[in-house]
């Protein structure tokens, strides 16, 4: 009763959050920004309750399945959009990526439990897996982060052209400042998907008798490690910059979705 009432009262505050900075990005209203704010920062704190309370209640870290692997991928958008905010102050980085945590969480909210035979639990609960899935977790976040602030690029790059003058051109920051950090995200994400991978495959030949390296979802990671480095390559090996990079992008995080909402369907042995 406690879970279920912890998550209801953040998916409430989450759509109040949403609205403040929707508000806020159509109006340049200062007040709903505020407010939103101070929402989505008692929202984190309702999360980290709910991690508390559920991993209480079963007795080991609730990142094993699908459902709660997206809910931890809410909290770590939550937690990186309001340490990014304070240190870049760009106002609509919260908005974008307010409203993809919030699709995650609800997502997690709505989809069906997915069973864990107790059998296969008790393998799959180890340091070494709980180390290899908050890694890729963490991946996916700065990820999801990099592509919202491409995505910020664009629509900034767009308006330039179009002219449209205004103080929400101004609150997007600067072209370069985006790039930057958009850069830096994946130049973060990239070792640690890798790392996550090797630490899952070491788990995976010391546990599962018929692994193999050719099944789907290790060959789909390999595709998402594959496109980003290729970004990094183009960044720094060719000194490509702008809208060619965001179409990078915007293609490894079409592989990252991939890879998340189609696990259960792509492998034989992953539950996430």
């Amino acid at each position: 009763m406690t879970l279920n009432l912890l998550y209801d009262l953040t998916i409430c505050l989450y759509v109040l959050s949403v609205c403040g900075y929707f508000i806020d990005f159509l109006e340049n209203n200062r007040r709903a920004n505020r407010t939103a704010f101070w929402l989505l920062s008692i929202i984190w704190f309702l999360q980290c309750g709910i991690f508390i309370v559920k991993a209480d209640y079963i007795g080991e870290f609730p990142i094993l399945t699908i459902t709660d692997g997206l809910f931890f991928l809410s909290w770590i958008l939550v937690t990186l959009s309001l340490l990014i905010n304070r240190l870049l102050r760009v106002d609509f980085f919260v908005f974008f990526t307010n409203l993809a945590g919030f699709v995650m969480m609800a997502i997690s909210l709505f989809k069906p439990k997915d069973p864990v035979r107790d059998e296969l639990s008790r393998h799959l609960m180890s340091d070494l897996l709980v180390i290899h899935i908050t890694i890729a977790f963490l991946a996916y976040a700065v990820f999801t982060i990099s592509f919202i602030l491409s995505m910020m690029y664009l629509i900034e790059y767009h308006m330039l052209k179009q002219k449209k003058w205004g103080k929400r051109l101004v609150r997007f920051g600067s072209l370069s400042q985006i790039e930057k950090w958009s850069f830096l995200c994946n130049l973060v994400g990239v070792p640690l998907l890798l790392i996550s991978l090797v630490l899952g495959i070491i788990r995976a030949y010391t546990v599962l008798a018929d692994f193999s390296l050719l099944d789907p979802k290790v060959i789909s990671s390999f595709l998402v490690i594959t496109v980003y480095c290729l970004f990094l390559y183009q960044r720094l090996g060719k000194n490509v910059h702008g809208k060619p990079l965001t179409y990078w992008n915007a293609a490894g995080f079409l592989l990252v979705l991939i890879n998340v909402f189609l696990s259960e369907t792509l492998t034989n042995f992953h539950f996430w």
